[in-house]
């Protein structure tokens, strides 16, 4: 019977999570996974701000899809650009954060988001997104979701990332119950050894099984149990797949959506959400 309730709050929760999520805030116009694409995404009516997170060597959670200074747009205080053979050295996980915010990541922009604007932006905490996304709640009356992504995989565990999935995860958990409560939380990984811990030790939290090519069948069998999201690589996915979700009780977001043809085509195929570095782009006003 607690099983059914769970599962029967999951699915009147998933309901009510509005369809758009801003990948890494927004990507494709603001720096990723900073405060000025957070906000900027809630600005133009983003309720769901996709972000992901690794750990520092003083264990603050970041917000960073990589574990490292990406060469891409990171830049060392001294505004020298990150070079490619600097990442390794680089380590998030071995830096202090007030060492991380040191680091600039928003002023070079992204050669590969030219519309991105140039600014100043640091890595933040996942706190201060917290807080800054639940001060814009209580401003304006809307509800907010956070769908975080712990990043991690077995063959970085102790070298990028803490030994344990326990460990971060608790982390992560953390800062997440002292800001915001679990019904409003997405966790979602790669890594499936983080989802069964979740779904173990915090049974409220809806989870999202993030997959490249992998089959659904697949995500069920490895996984063992069935998780609130079966989120894919938009081009894998076909209607009969989308299909199979919906029958085993999953919903379908993929990611990441960026043309409004192909948002168009995702939504034609009933996915129950997109993920996307251009919420500006998508067919129907938010």
């Amino acid at each position: 019977m607690k099983i059914l309730v769970l599962l029967l709050l999951q699915v009147s929760l998933m309901a009510q999570i509005p369809f758009l999520q801003g990948h890494r805030g927004c990507r494709g116009l603001f720096p990723e996974n900073s405060l000025p694409a957070f906000a900027h995404a809630l600005e133009i009516g983003v309720d769901v701000l996709e972000m992901d997170v690794c750990m520092s060597a003083d264990g603050q959670v970041v917000v960073s899809h990589e574990p490292y200074m990406n060469a891409l747009y990171a830049s060392h205080p001294s505004g020298k650009a990150v070079g490619k053979d600097e990442e390794a050295n680089l380590n998030l996980f071995h830096m202090s954060y007030d060492q991380i915010k040191g680091f600039d990541v928003g002023m070079r922009g992204n050669v590969l988001f030219p519309d991105q604007q140039k600014t100043p932006a640091v890595k933040p905490l996942l706190s201060e997104v917290l807080v800054m996304a639940e001060a814009f709640r209580k401003k304006t009356g809307r509800t907010i979701y956070y769908n975080i992504e712990l990043k991690s995989e077995p063959a970085e565990y102790g070298i990028s990332q803490p030994k344990t999935v326990d460990e971060f995860s608790q982390k992560v958990q953390q800062v997440i119950a002292s800001h915001v409560d679990n019904n409003f939380v997405i966790i979602q990984s790669f890594d499936f050894n983080v989802l069964a811990y979740w779904h173990k030790n915090y049974p409220a939290v809806t989870l999202s099984a993030l997959v490249s090519k992998e089959t659904p069948a697949w995500t069920l069998e490895t996984l063992g149990f069935v998780p609130a999201i079966f989120s894919p690589d938009y081009r894998s996915l076909e209607a009969s797949l989308v299909d199979y979700c919906h029958a085993k009780g999953m919903r379908v977001i993929p990611w990441t959506v960026n043309s409004t043809r192909d948002m168009q085509r995702m939504i034609d195929m009933r996915v129950d959400g997109l993920i996307s570095d251009y919420p500006n782009r998508f067919p129907k006003p938010l």
